[in-house]
């Protein structure tokens, strides 16, 4: 039985049968995402006892659901009935900061903000910083290809990875990638697996390009009396040819659930806040704020300024990451992820709101504005089925107005279960099969994460291997 490989190969405190604890591991906050019972979860501190664990799941037919924190939200890491769930939360390893190359190795369980303390110690800075930072961890980061606030000028997960170390669909361990700054040897495997949610393989060590500590930030906030209006900046900010280092939009009911929360006192006159950030040195930053504020400012902003009190400008920030918590304390939350190009921003945000009037679902909105990642925010009463039922609904219309713009429906939390519908609208026929030859080659035995990302062909015709995944 696996039970008794695992237990033969694995130390006994790496594994957890108890149901009350399996149960709490079965699932990410994707609401209403459908998940399994684990049969196992297993805590593996090093990457040969992950290799231990895949090849008993192979030898055994068993699925193995790989899983970080759990802080994704698109069902990526939920569980299957009878499926071995591989935490890779023990391994909080930083095996090498390198200020020379410029780099680090880390294990997956490596939390982002950690990382990052880390890598100040030695003057340095890794930008990928998606709003669960304190608590996501590096490896759900690179299976996701997360992004963040500073992705608008530095990149997402993806523009970081030199190397994986990696455990395949066939129990091998092997490394992809590089550690030089150039290399182009072979087709760039590492970066086929970013993004791809643990259905190719199991990340076990990631190496990271790094960069210089960026001098001090300049604050920029708009106020807008509406989320069009606040789009329209977005646009001009990038029609000005300016790359801010930040650029968030937080509405009115983001702020006020954050502010009941933790009492921050930020309540503004505002439906809507755009919040930029800029980090050129010297006179050309506050050229590049003060442009900024006149984009704000000529899109309709009732007002819009630099910030000279920091601490004020971090507080809101600060709420911004917090946006998503706080609202989860006001019913259940079911958050959208997708990205259009930014001068469709305007026309998505004035859809979502009339999507929202549509199916009488209240959507609060906070957004990566700068490269166009929109993340409404769909909030229902507490045990309110039909609430529910408009809400999804909701959901699925977002997905087809973001394609219909030339989008895309996820910018960085991934496809999961969640989104397979819109993968399908979004890919030709031809890219889809594209997709399950990758699956099939590098997870033969269909037990990496089956079921997310790509589901089976439309036609009905019976699954192969790589349809389980």
């Amino acid at each position: 039985m696996l039970l008794e490989r695992l237990q033969e190969r694995i130390p006994a405190d790496r594994l957890q049968l108890d149901p009350a604890v399996t149960a709490s591991y079965a699932h990410d906050e994707a609401e209403w995402a459908p998940h399994g019972t684990p049969l196992v979860l297993v805590r593996p501190r090093t990457a040969e006892e992950v290799q231990e664990v895949v090849r008993a799941c192979i030898e055994h037919g068993v699925p193995v659901v790989p899983r970080g924190a759990g802080t994704g939200l698109s069902g990526g890491a939920n569980a299957i009935d009878g499926c071995v769930v591989l935490s890779t939360e023990a391994m909080t390893s930083i095996a090498e900061i390198d200020p020379v190359e410029r780099l680090a190795v880390v294990q997956p369980g490596v939390v982002n903000d950690h990382l990052r303390s880390a890598c100040a110690e030695h003057g340095l800075w890794y930008p990928p910083d998606p709003a669960s930072s304190p608590w996501s961890t590096i490896g759900g980061n690179v299976a996701t290809n997360a992004g963040g606030l500073c992705c608008v000028k530095y990149g997402v997960t993806a523009d970081y990875v030199l190397g994986l170390q990696v455990v395949t669909g066939t129990g091998e361990l092997v490394r992809l990638g590089r550690r030089t700054a150039k290399g182009v040897a072979g087709y760039d495997l590492a970066r086929l697996l970013v993004g791809s949610e643990g259905t190719l393989g199991v990340i076990t060590e990631v190496t990271l390009r790094l960069r210089p500590q960026r001098p001090p930030e300049r604050t920029v906030a708009g106020y807008f009396s509406s989320v069009v209006d606040a789009g329209r900046a977005v646009t001009a900010v990038g029609a000005a040819g300016i790359v801010p280092s930040a650029l968030e939009l937080v509405d009115r009911h983001c702020l006020e659930a954050v502010d009941q929360w933790k009492k921050m006192d930020l309540a503004v006159e505002a439906e809507v806040i755009l919040l930029a950030r800029c980090d050129v040195p010297g006179a050309a930053g506050d050229d590049e704020a003060d442009a900024i504020r006149d984009c704000f400012e000529q899109a309709g902003a009732t007002w819009a300024a630099r910030s000279t009190d920091q601490d004020e400008a971090d507080a809101l920030f600060a709420a911004r990451r917090l946006a998503y918590p706080a609202l989860e304390r006001l019913g259940p939350v079911l958050t959208e992820d997708v990205c259009v190009p930014k001068a469709a921003v305007p026309e998505m945000l004035a859809r979502i709101e009339a999507i929202g009037k549509r199916h009488a679902t209240l959507i609060a909105n906070i957004a990566h504005a700068g490269d166009g990642n929109l993340h409404p925010l769909l909030i229902t009463p507490r045990g309110d089925d039909a609430a529910r039922v408009r809400a999804q609904r909701a959901f699925e219309e977002i997905i087809d107005e973001a394609i219909a713009l030339g989008g895309t429906v996820t910018g960085e939390h991934g496809i999961g279960l969640l989104k397979r519908d819109g993968l399908v609208q979004e890919l030709p026929a031809a890219v889809l099969d594209l997709h399950r030859a990758v699956k099939a080659a590098l997870d033969p035995h269909g037990i990496l994460n089956p079921g997310k990302v790509i589901a089976a062909p439309a036609d009905g015709g019976a699954p192969g291997p790589a349809d389980r995944g």
